[in-house]
């Protein structure tokens, strides 16, 4: 695969190098010029030295992956995300739909030796860039692949134990994927205890409706929690008929899966159960209509 074009960061606050899709005779002027002016349309990537950052335009921070430790998810949400293994700790097959950085991927890559990826990406151009952000070559148990994510849930084999939604666009969530069509082919196509976990960011207007969407196709059995450092919501639905968390049994395996994976799973169960008790996912819900 070729190297990046790289040029200085002409934004005044994410400085660093830019890295860029573009043949070796591209103008860095021209490019710099529509850096700035947001008509670049492609996603690009911003190296300061210790991090890498892809972004769709400078106010839209994908992902960002730590240069010392590149298998580390370092952005909260993606974190909270990974919450779903206190419900589901030996899943056999994962499906994520949305590469990004590959930040999910990774970690999941590393630390699940016995799980089957899958990566679904619709745009070319964020694969492109996963040499950059250290994403390991597709083998026996991952797969990267350049398709849409909603088409590839309607062909899909059934059996998927987690389904993780982290797709955006220029605009926010991937609008393909926000609609009860999807979330009841996720419902079909996920494991008898299955998990679907979505991540929820940008405007409100953007996945307003959503929350009820899952609610009604997963029966009601949905927790939202929010991610303050972010801006961010994870929502988790759980297939598993008559749904009923141990939480006291929970507080204790957290810490376990702590001592496993290195994240604050005490903290998630916390809020977990918190924003289950509370109703949220429903008031969330009621204030998408």
């Amino acid at each position: 695969m070729n190297k990046p074009y790289r040029l200085p960061s002409p934004f005044e606050i994410e400085t660093g190098t830019v890295l860029l899709h573009e043949p070796a005779w591209a103008r860095e002027g021209e490019l710099r010029a529509s850096l700035l002016d947001e008509s670049y349309s492609k996603p690009f990537v911003i190296d300061d030295g210790k991090s890498r950052f892809l972004y769709f335009n400078v106010r839209l921070m994908q992902s960002e992956m730590s240069l010392k430790a590149p298998d580390d998810l370092v952005i909260r949400y993606t974190q909270k995300m990974m919450a779903f293994l206190l419900f589901l700790p030996r899943p056999k097959r994962i499906v994520l739909i949305g590469l990004g950085g590959g930040s999910l991927i990774k970690f999941c890559y590393r630390r699940m030796l016995g799980t089957q990826l899958t990566a679904v990406e619709l745009d070319p151009e964020v694969i492109a860039f996963r040499d950059t952000f250290m994403v390991p070559p597709d083998d026996g148990r991952l797969q990267i692949l350049e398709a849409d994510g909603a088409t590839f849930m309607e062909s899909t084999d059934k059996g998927i134990d987690a389904l993780l939604v982290d797709a955006f666009d220029r605009t926010g969530f991937a609008p393909a994927l926000a609609n009860r069509q999807f979330f009841e082919n996720a419902f079909a196509k996920l494991s008898g205890n299955g998990v679907l976990v979505i991540n929820l960011a940008g405007e409100k207007e953007s996945y307003a409706g959503l929350i009820g969407e899952v609610m009604h196709v997963f029966d009601d059995q949905v927790i939202v929690i929010s991610v303050p450092d972010d801006g961010n919501h994870v929502l988790y639905a759980f297939k598993e008929r008559h749904f009923e968390p141990r939480w006291r049994w929970l507080h204790n395996y957290a810490k376990e899966l702590r001592a496993k994976f290195g994240l604050d799973f005490p903290a998630f169960v916390q809020k977990m159960e918190r924003s289950s008790k509370l109703g949220l996912a429903r008031r969330e819900a009621v204030r998408g209509r």
